[in-house]
């Protein structure tokens, strides 16, 4: 253990020299309080052992990882590993072709919490040469032009068209996301997820680079975790937009609070979520810790509840992520209809987007977010891809849904200059 006296140049030095190595993995919870998580910031880097799955039995090929790794594993599950858990299919354009399941155990692992970091993997002297190293000024990276696959008219006649399919009786809700991309696009991944850690500072922040393949995420939300015998999960459901007036401000979050259509669109997911989890639960044990909590980021209030259950003690936990995923926020309710109509309707694959990355540790705790407000790039083929969208109800109101997309969208445009 060692006290740090600056934590934000240890933390950028860190991030800078973890980036020298193929493969790491930066989870950062930027001070934001929180009951769950074991760590402030936590970094990975190098590799000892690694698993790239496809969708099929990649859950299966991950627990026998798990059982023969016994050790801290980093990774991320994409969203199309839908297609193990149900019978379904992605036929969507993907740009940037990562793994659908990617974990590895680090070389090095630097932990930090109250002021103090640990190396829990990999040489002690390690923390001492991080905080005599420098950080050279790299070139700034150039303006991306950002277009989108979707027009304005397009992205209206689709949500039209999913509210006949609820008016139908097919679903309640369906999460329909548009992909907003860069070809050709030159960045340096690590400054551009600095700038939007700074833009966007999130709980669940986090840098993942595999072999010129990068995650640079600004999430706010939590798919699940464990911690001993609970599970928790955070799904967020609900946004408005915040104003530099205080009180305008604190008026936004009342109205927010107290919205019955985001309430609606909170409490489908919160029930599809606690289906999820009774799957892996102690019969009984599931509940509802806080329903329709306000929470504020530097760009928006959101809604976010939180439901809990004790695990099954007959329940690999790597089954119980499995039964809760993909998360219930970004599908819709019925799930399974929900994604085939996310197929149907959406343009591009989803890949990571709505996906998670996380950890787990050598005892089986874990925890992951959901891969959304976040910026996917492929730096081979130089393709650049981020995705927003939202909970499509009868009462939505496809203009006042676009818009929500843009501002959505506004943090990461900033931060890419457009």
């Amino acid at each position: 253990m060692k006290t740090l006296p600056n934590i934000s140049n240890f933390k950028q030095k860190a991030l800078h020299w973890a980036n020298q190595f193929e493969v790491c993995c930066f989870l950062d919870s930027n001070d934001y309080n929180d009951a769950y998580s074991a760590y402030d910031f936590i970094i990975a880097a190098d590799v000892q052992g690694e698993l790239k799955g496809t969708a099929g039995n990649a859950f299966d090929q991950l627990k026998s990882f798990y059982t023969v790794q016994k050790q801290w594993i980093f990774g991320f599950f994409s969203y199309d590993l839908k297609n193990e858990t149900e019978d379904l299919s992605s036929g969507n354009s993907d740009g940037l072709n990562f793994p659908d399941l990617y974990f590895f155990v680090p070389k090095y692992l630097i932990a930090f919490k109250n002021g103090k970091a640990e190396v829990i993997l990999g040489d002690p002297s390690v923390l001492a040469k991080i905080e005599s190293s420098s950080i050279l000024d790299k070139k700034r990276s150039k303006a991306v032009q950002v277009s989108q696959r979707l027009s304005k008219d397009q992205y209206v006649h689709k949500v039209e068209t999913l509210r006949n399919h609820i008016l139908r009786g097919d679903i309640y809700e369906v999460n329909f996301c548009q992909e907003f991309f860069a070809e050709n696009a030159e960045i340096d991944p690590i400054q551009t997820f600095e700038l939007l850690n700074k833009v966007s500072p999130t709980p669940f922040a986090g840098y993942f680079k595999v072999y010129g393949q990068y995650i640079l995420s600004a999430t706010p939300e939590r798919f699940l975790c464990k911690r001993g015998p609970i599970l928790t999960s955070q799904p967020i459901k609900g946004t408005a937009k915040r104003s530099l007036d205080p009180a305008e401000d604190e008026a936004i979050k009342l109205r927010l609070r107290n919205d019955i259509k985001e309430q609606a669109e909170n409490v489908m997911i919160v029930d599809l979520v606690r289906h999820d989890l009774t799957k892996s639960a102690v019969k009984g044990s599931v509940t509802v810790d806080e329903l329709f909590g306000i929470y504020s980021f530097p760009q928006v209030h959101q809604m976010i509840s939180t439901i809990s259950c004790e695990l099954n003690p007959e329940v690999h936990f790597i089954d119980a992520i499995k039964n809760a995923f993909p998360m219930g926020s970004m599908t819709g309710a019925p799930k399974v209809k929900a994604m085939k109509l996310i197929e149907t309707y959406e343009v591009t694959k989803r890949g990571i987007y709505s996906g998670s990355f996380g950890c787990i540790s050598p005892d089986g705790d874990f925890d992951f977010n959901v891969v959304i407000r976040s910026i996917l790039y492929n730096a081979k083929s130089k393709y650049l891809s981020f995705q927003v969208g939202g909970a499509i109800t009868y009462q939505s109101d496809p203009i006042l849904e676009y818009e929500e997309c843009l501002l959505k969208a506004s943090a990461i445009l900033k931060v890419l200059g457009g």
